[in-house]
């Protein structure tokens, strides 16, 4: 049996398939990023899923792409972990970037982007990925990502800058108190996480002037630092990945438009194109 996952900050999906290449099961777990999950955290997440945890003996191969995968010390964390307690399959662990790649354009040359919990980017040349910078994670990069859009919204509400309308509403889903804040940022497993809850909040309001402003300027920060430095045109075709471009792909694709480029796809969740990718590889 061979396991495929694709393995963000706030969940991982999985797909388990047999040797003749139909799918056994499907299911997601929380998400499995070894830069911000301890390794107890990370064997918790896997173990108490008693779908993988009932074929564990069973599974040949592990190929899992995650966020929080981009370097061999955070690689290697990962795949002892998965070694343990799958300990008959030979493991593969790549960056969510290599799966975002394979999911959009396969083989093909292209730019493909992650906007989700996180975000990031690479230029494909059909061969090897090309990144313009080391990512820094969620505090000092992760422009237009989820995390992203809730710093701003959190900003936006303590200065009391955001508009009456949308603070009522605000108050309304969230715990805002700042102690209880402060203790979810600061002393809390996962502030990625954390802070991405409050991006969700705009989903429901992306006609709104206000939303409208603060996704555009992210974007078009996410196109300045990781998007333009290819110095690619329009005949390169441009993919994103994740649900922050997946909701918001109309001011994405203006966005876009601004800069003299054109979106070719959005995909949501990369799962099933990364498994008829594989299909055709096994």
């Amino acid at each position: 049996m061979i396991l495929i996952a694709d393995g963000g900050s706030t969940k991982a999906d999985w797909i388990a398939i047999n040797k003749d290449k139909t799918e056994a099961f499907r299911v997601r777990t929380l998400g499995l990023n070894p830069e911000v999950n301890s390794t107890k955290e990370l064997t918790d997440r896997i173990i108490h899923m008693y779908q993988l945890i009932n074929i564990k003996d069973d599974v040949e191969e592990i190929y899992f792409y995650g966020a929080g995968c981009g370097t061999p010390v955070a690689i290697k964390i990962l795949q002892d972990v998965l070694e343990s307690i799958f300990t008959n399959a030979k493991v593969f662990v790549a960056e969510d970037m290599l799966a975002a790649v394979y999911a959009a354009s396969g083989k093909a040359p292209a730019i493909v982007c992650i906007l989700g919990t996180g975000s990031n980017s690479c230029y494909f040349d059909g061969e090897n990925l090309h990144m313009k910078t080391v990512s820094l994670g969620y505090i000092v990069m992760d422009e237009a990502s989820g995390n992203h859009f809730g710093k701003i919204l959190l900003k936006e509400y303590f200065y009391g800058k955001m508009p009456k309308r949308i603070a009522t509403k605000f108050e309304a889903e969230f715990n805002l108190d700042a102690d209880f804040v402060k203790k979810n940022l600061y002393r809390e497993q996962n502030p990625n996480m954390y802070l991405a809850t409050f991006a969700q909040f705009m989903f429901a309001f992306k006609e709104d002037k206000y939303i409208k402003r603060i996704i555009k300027k992210g974007f078009q920060e996410f196109f300045k630092y990781r998007v333009l430095p290819f110095e690619k045109g329009r005949e390169t075709p441009l993919y994103f990945i994740g649900s922050i471009a997946y909701y918001f792909r109309d001011l994405l694709e203006k966005v876009a438009q601004k800069n003299n480029l054109t979106v070719t796809d959005v995909i949501q969740r990369p799962i099933d194109n990364l498994l008829a990718y594989h299909r055709s590889h096994i």
